[in-house]
């Protein structure tokens, strides 16, 4: 019997569709360039919960190895960022725009903060982190990734 969603979401174009089966851990805003380039913005909003809990319901994304530790999923028709997942860990984050009703995910936490752009004012009083202040294994990996997006200037 297949397991209810809780939450669905999917592309701009309709060519992928996901729902989630439980709710999401935690919802933070990442500034690291990667997440900048990644998503055109000035930071991605991603929303984590186990890999088992995500179930891709129409289509697929295609899979980009942003870094030797990472990989990102976006609609391979109209390239909505969908997805940010670790290679280890067991966890995936999918981005908060692409949710069906993104209002009841509200981040908590900064991260990332090493790229944050001067001209973005955070009133919000959350929590700061650098990319790789994590007191955790992942530290060790964040800190030797190889980067594989172009940093072409």
């Amino acid at each position: 019997m297949a397991r209810a969603a809780v939450l669905t979401g999917g592309c701009q174009c309709g060519a992928v569709r996901y729902g989630l089966h439980a709710r999401p851990e935690e919802a933070s805003f990442c500034h690291c360039r990667m997440c900048q380039r990644a998503t055109g913005g000035a930071f991605a909003a991603l929303a984590c919960l186990r890999n088992a809990d995500l179930e891709w319901t129409k289509g697929a994304p295609t899979l980009f190895e942003s870094s030797s530790i990472a990989k990102r999923g976006f609609c391979p028709s109209c390239g909505t960022p969908l997805t940010f997942a670790y290679n280890t860990g067991g966890h995936i984050n999918v981005t908060i725009g692409s949710l069906d009703d993104p209002e009841g995910e509200s981040p908590s936490i900064h991260y990332g903060m090493e790229s944050k752009r001067s001209w973005l004012k955070l009133c919000d009083g959350w929590e700061e982190q650098q990319t790789g202040d994590c007191h955790d294994e992942r530290a060790r990996e964040i800190k030797s990734m190889t980067v594989r997006q172009d940093q072409t200037r």
